[in-house]
């Protein structure tokens, strides 16, 4: 069985922790992880609104996501945002996947709009993403469930199947059984530091 030890390292936007009473968002990269990645375009613009701009987003997710060792497991595309689940073996290498994923997603979509939405990735906080280190195999299958189903959580289709813009790349039970064999979900830490309030109340 391949073992991988996990070592973790937090981006560091600010020396204040703090800000007006909160606990700043930090980007955690953790080797040996199963994580929840999400964002959305700013003010929610519907920029994947043609099947062009999606196959842009594809195009350059599926690259840049083999490039840096991240294995998705399921994810879905709408027309203003997406949410993914996957396995990423060295954590140092979801800040670079992620600049490269959005940099040329951002580019390539506002050149096909022939428009400018600058910053054209704003998740809540006024930072361009989401990322949740999963912390046991309950909230794993959760996050798994609530990607899957955005098509019908959304109203686009009864069934997720219907919608080609949701993959499933890896099923479920073989995700849970593999990231249980590697020690990939994230233990011993407070579920507040691993799921912002709102994603954890969203899949429950």
């Amino acid at each position: 069985m391949l073992l991988v030890m996990a070592w973790t390292r937090k981006s560091r936007p600010s020396q204040k922790r703090i800000y007006e009473g909160r606990h700043r968002f930090e980007h955690w990269y953790r080797d040996n992880q199963v994580y929840f990645i999400t964002s959305r375009c700013r003010d929610g613009r519907a920029m994947f609104n043609s099947d062009e701009a999606m196959r842009i987003f594809w195009d350059r997710f599926d690259h840049y996501t083999q490039a840096h060792g991240f294995t998705p497991w399921v994810t879905t595309l709408l027309n203003n945002h997406y949410h993914t689940l996957g396995y990423l073996r060295v954590g140092d290498e979801l800040g670079p996947m992620m600049r490269k994923i959005h940099g040329s997603v951002a580019k390539l979509v506002n050149d096909l709009h022939e428009v400018r939405l600058v910053p054209f990735w704003v998740d809540r906080g006024q930072k361009d993403y989401f990322d949740g280190c999963i912390r046991d195999e309950k909230q794993c299958r959760r996050a798994y469930r609530y990607t899957l189903t955005q098509a019908v959580r959304h109203g686009l289709r009864r069934d997720w199947r219907e919608y080609p813009h949701t993959r499933m790349n890896v099923e479920l039970e073989r995700g849970v059984t593999r990231a249980l064999e590697l020690k990939a979900f994230l233990g011993g830490v407070p579920y507040r530091q691993v799921f912002a309030r709102e994603r954890t109340r969203s899949l429950k």
